[in-house]
């Protein structure tokens, strides 16, 4: 999501974390938002990163379309767990998401998609195409919205007991609540769980909801599913190539990988290592674009994957 935020630097008894707002109207309002960008004449280190409702196009035609390297981790490999928040997480209608959603990080590892991202370095290694799905939890209290990024970091530490050790771990949080006025699909952070890293997501109830659906004509998903799986392949990796501070790969703009790219499709379906298939929107390659061996994204730069 555009790196173009302000920082907050929030405590809780359990995790902490970065919880930053966007500089415009449409964005949660934190009044212990410090900038810590004042300084820097670029993108902040780190942060809320958003998926915007059909939010393409974020590099302009003029611009150097090329991402750079900003110091920062990668995650050299990820290891995955979904959170299903929410009472309608027990409702059998909902059942083909969960499974939906296990199948999608289940087959995500190994597979071309993830092998779009694996040309980005950082200081302590190489992202790869390796990540790891650990299954699912369920937690069927009242969920909350996505736009208070301790509440989301609160939950999973309250369900993930022992986070990956080695700082790998990827907690992906599915709200029941529907995303309303929200200007965002999902998002992903960093945070601190029982004294350990971890990256987490938020994802809305995107059921019904034509302004983060990628209209996946296939037949095999649910419309609901097809919708998250879009924006859980944006969210991931983005988070493999820009997790945290002081912030990896993302371009002059503040654009990651997954936001050059942002709803745009070049090929009808993805097929994941599990035999899966999925319509995604490409991620951006420096590698590709430097080629001439990728698609274009909305602004015609041609830099876009789609992972077939």
């Amino acid at each position: 999501m555009l790196r173009h935020l302000l920082i907050a630097a929030l405590a809780a008894p359990l995790a902490s974390l970065a919880a930053p707002h966007e500089k415009d109207s449409t964005s949660p309002y934190d009044p212990n938002v410090e900038d810590l960008n004042l300084d820097r004449g670029g993108p902040p280190m780190i942060g809320i990163h958003w998926s915007r409702e059909h939010a393409a196009g974020h590099s302009r035609p003029g611009s150097n379309p090329l991402m750079t390297y900003h110091g920062g981790k990668i995650m050299k490999t990820a290891t995955t767990q979904a959170i299903f928040w929410g009472p309608s997480w027990s409702n059998a209608s909902f059942a083909d998401k969960i499974t939906g959603i296990d199948l999608f990080y289940g087959g995500h590892g190994g597979s071309n998609y993830a092998k779009a991202s694996d040309e980005y370095t950082g200081n302590n290694g190489q992202v790869t195409a390796t990540t790891t799905h650990l299954g699912h939890l369920v937690d069927t209290s009242t969920a909350a919205g996505g736009n208070n990024t301790s509440v989301i970091l609160a939950e999973v530490c309250k369900m993930v007991s022992s986070p990956d050790s080695q700082g790998n771990g990827y907690y992906a949080v599915y709200s029941d609540v529907k995303r309303g006025g929200a200007q965002y699909c999902a998002w992903h952070s960093a945070g601190t769980c029982h004294g350990v890293p971890v990256q987490f997501a938020f994802f809305f109830n995107l059921d019904g909801d034509p302004g983060c659906d990628p209209a996946d004509t296939s037949g095999q998903h649910s419309q609901g599913l097809a919708a998250l799986a879009n924006v859980s392949a944006h969210e991931l990796s983005e988070a493999r190539s820009d997790p945290a501070s002081p912030g990896a790969w993302y371009d002059g703009q503040g654009a990651e990988n997954g936001d050059k790219c942002a709803w745009t499709f070049g090929a009808p379906l993805v097929t994941f290592s599990n035999g899966t298939q999925w319509k995604l929107q490409g991620e951006w390659s420096n590698a590709a674009y430097s080629s001439g061996t990728g698609y274009p994204n909305s602004a015609g730069q041609r830099g876009c994957l789609s992972g077939k």
